[in-house]
């Protein structure tokens, strides 16, 4: 039973470890004394410049664990050898959650991400969440854009305000959720400004091209559109979550 108990422990703190790369990205984060910083990987072939050197700096300075490896075995780490600069950064995000938590909420509103892909979206996203009024973002693993420092940065500082909730696909979730969950469509006869938020709110986002797919669409309580102007077809889906993120 301990072990049991210490597994599910463990386990917990390494889903909220996210790993970022680049060394503009490492010295943010290392700057900032807000996030947490689980260990720091760096490669053996790096040349000692000045960032470098702010680097190890910094790290020596917040006492974080420094591990050096071959070229090859920090870009298993970052998964990105191309840009990666030879570092990467295990954060602790206490903020990115399983989604199994929203089982236990007693009111929320949401805003579900169904297969957004281009990483400055999902920042985007990010940041008129965390501004407006939302209670998290609920992220798939499943053909997803994952959490980086492209995301990082359009996020503009805001990537840790909100909660994240992941999972491995919305209809995974959906069918054990008692919500109301809107997917947003063009075609939808009620709008935005037809809906009277309730306890338990959810609002679906779909892909940049092709939107809600059909699986998650068939979970949804209710289809609703935003009233267009001068034959505008659609807007952004950053511009969507943003007009979402301010009804109340």
């Amino acid at each position: 039973m301990k072990d049991s108990e210490e597994y599910k422990k463990k386990k917990k703190f390494f889903d909220s470890v996210i790993t970022l790369y680049g060394r503009n990205v490492v010295v943010e984060v290392l700057e900032d004394m807000n996030v947490e910083v689980h260990k720091l990987h760096m490669s053996e072939s790096n040349q000692i410049d000045n960032t470098i050197k702010k680097i190890n700096a910094l790290a020596k300075t917040r006492k974080v664990e420094v591990v050096m490896h071959d070229k090859k075995s920090l870009s298993r780490i970052s998964k990105n050898s191309k840009q990666d600069q030879g570092v990467a950064i295990d954060i602790v995000a206490k903020t990115y959650k399983s989604a199994d938590e929203i089982k236990e909420m007693k009111s929320y509103k949401l805003i579900a991400l169904d297969g957004i892909q281009n990483p400055q979206n999902l920042g985007m996203i990010i940041r008129s969440c965390a501004a407006g009024y939302v209670d998290g973002i609920i992220l798939p693993k499943k053909s997803s854009a994952k959490i980086s420092p492209l995301v990082m940065k359009a996020s503009a500082g805001t990537l840790f305000k909100l909660p994240i909730y992941y999972c491995n696909a919305l209809e995974d979730l959906f069918g054990d959720l008692d919500a109301d969950i809107y997917t947003l469509s063009s075609h939808a006869k009620s709008s935005i400004y037809d809906v009277s938020l309730v306890e338990k709110s959810i609002f679906v986002l779909g892909n940049e091209s092709e939107g809600v797919s059909k699986e998650v669409e068939k979970l949804c309580t209710q289809s609703i559109s935003i009233p267009m102007q001068r034959g505008v077809e659609s807007l952004n889906v950053a511009v969507t979550a943003s007009l979402i993120a301010f009804m109340r």
